[in-house]
């Protein structure tokens, strides 16, 4: 049987972009400047970057039976996703709010919504994708105890599995060990480390550390600075491309979707954050996530 799949499993989000003149203080009202709708939520972002740089991506998650769910749908299968092991549900919809500041740094606050009607069952009722899937993606927009029967599932089913521990929650040490790739930002680090992280220097010592206590491969980005790998063992830092960035809400879920599709291609994790680099640089200098996200074709360009 050919595994030529990615199978994404997580969250969808609709998405309310406000581009305010700077990050809101405490008891402050302020005006935004605009505001933008999209297609959000880490899972269904990942799934989207991946597909539209031409990977067969099938997307397990749930969405409500509101407009907003219809939209995030639609825009999924616009940029050919497989929706087919998306479950409508009596909840609402997923929802992130984002504030955008003239520099391209985000204040994002999300509901959870029908991202928390995940069942096992909806990971069951997909084991005879999972058994055709290469990669499987998760991340924790959903209930831990998903994740972890679902990493149990991708096993099982002889699935290589990526976790973007994002947001970072507490997750038994058997589990994170069960996963071949982690992924995190230089937040999510420090929340697994018990320290700040606040350079690249300081990413190699935790990218080794989280390695040698998981025995899996690190990835940790550190947003415009770049990203440090663990591939292997061996330690790399890879610089960011340098843009003129307007947003950057999803580049880290385009980094991610880069490196699904890499992967796939049989290059190696170093390699395949290099080009996963080049998927964030296009993304962040144009605005909302999945619409922001390169193609092939842009990528080369």
């Amino acid at each position: 049987m050919a595994k030529d799949k990615i199978v994404v499993i997580g969250s969808l989000n609709y998405d309310m972009v406000l581009k305010v003149p700077h990050l809101p203080l405490a008891g402050e009202t302020l005006p935004a400047d605009e505001t933008a709708f999209s297609a959000g939520g880490k899972g269904a972002n990942q799934a989207v970057q991946a597909s539209k740089l031409g990977i067969p991506v099938y997307m397990i998650g749930c969405v409500g039976k509101d407009y907003q769910g219809d939209f995030m749908l639609e825009s999924a299968s616009k940029y050919g996703v497989n929706t087919s092991y998306i479950r409508r549900t009596d909840q609402p919809t997923g929802m992130g709010v984002i504030n955008a500041a003239p520099d391209g740094s985000v204040m994002a606050t999300i509901v959870r919504g029908a991202n928390y009607a995940v069942s096992k069952e909806d990971i069951d009722y997909a084991e005879n994708l999972l058994k055709e899937a290469a990669i499987v993606i998760l991340q924790m927009e959903i209930p831990q105890e998903i994740n972890m029967y679902a990493i149990d599932k991708a096993k099982s089913c002889g699935c290589k599995v990526l976790i973007n521990a994002a947001p970072a929650e507490e997750m038994p040490d058997a589990y994170m060990k069960k996963c071949d790739i982690i992924v995190v930002n230089e937040v999510e680090a420090g929340f697994y480390l018990g320290r700040d992280i606040t350079s690249p220097e300081e990413a190699e010592k935790g990218a080794k550390e989280m390695a040698d206590r998981y025995g899996a491969d690190i990835i940790m980005t550190l947003g415009a600075a770049g990203a440090v790998v663990s591939d292997g063992g061996k330690i790399s830092f890879i610089p960011s491309k340098k843009v003129d960035a307007i947003e950057t809400t999803g580049a880290g879920d385009s980094f991610i979707g880069g490196v699904g599709y890499s992967l796939m291609q049989g290059m190696d994790l170093t390699e395949a954050c290099r080009f996963a680099t080049r998927c964030s640089a296009v993304t962040v200098c144009r605005l909302g996530a999945q619409d922001s996200m390169p193609t092939l074709e842009e990528i080369a360009d």
